[in-house]
């Protein structure tokens, strides 16, 4: 088994020798653009796994999942010339799910900023829970009436004349 830094430096190598042989040996028409987006190799370097993806639709994937089955030899190959080891890994070849992942999370990110907007949309249109000043604040005098000569209540009993006293309403000095 080699060294996970070894099957690294393989799988880079692989994935250079990979875009190089689509490049230079497949000459068929039907394979559009493709991109070699990863490769993995096993821990023994017996297999490697070359992830791709391509530019189009369904029809696109196909016809380039055909195209590199039918030059899997030629590109496995051209991969044992260029690497240089003794036994030449078998190639795989998986379409990459990148492009749908991407769409996935741009579908999520949208629903997000939707959502985003509908609260604070519903935020601007609310008011407060309680009093739009919760705070405490000293009370207010009451008003004396005329007509009564000051007999009506706290401000008579206790002399001020209906001045503030700096009590507060909850009954704290």
């Amino acid at each position: 088994m080699a060294d996970p830094a070894r099957a690294r430096k393989v799988a880079e190598r692989i994935k250079v020798l990979m875009a190089q042989g689509i490049d230079t040996l497949v000459k068929d028409p039907r394979l559009g653009f493709i991109t070699i987006t990863d490769v993995r190799v096993t821990g023994d370097l017996q297999q490697a796994t070359v992830f791709y993806t391509v530019l189009g639709g369904d029809q696109e994937r196909e016809d380039a999942a055909e195209v590199l089955e039918a030059y899997r030899g030629r590109l496995r190959s051209h991969m044992g010339k260029g690497l240089g080891i003794r036994l030449t890994p078998t190639l795989q070849f998986v379409p990459d799910a990148l492009p749908e992942d991407a769409a996935h999370m741009e579908d999520i990110f949208r629903q997000v900023h939707e959502r985003d907007a509908e609260l604070a949309a519903g935020r601007a249109a609310s008011g407060y829970a309680g009093d739009a000043d919760p705070y405490r604040k000293p009370r207010e005098p009451e008003p004396l009436d005329e007509g009564s000569g000051g007999q009506d209540g706290d401000a008579a009993e206790d002399g001020s004349g209906g001045e503030p006293t700096g009590e507060y309403a909850d009954g704290r000095d």
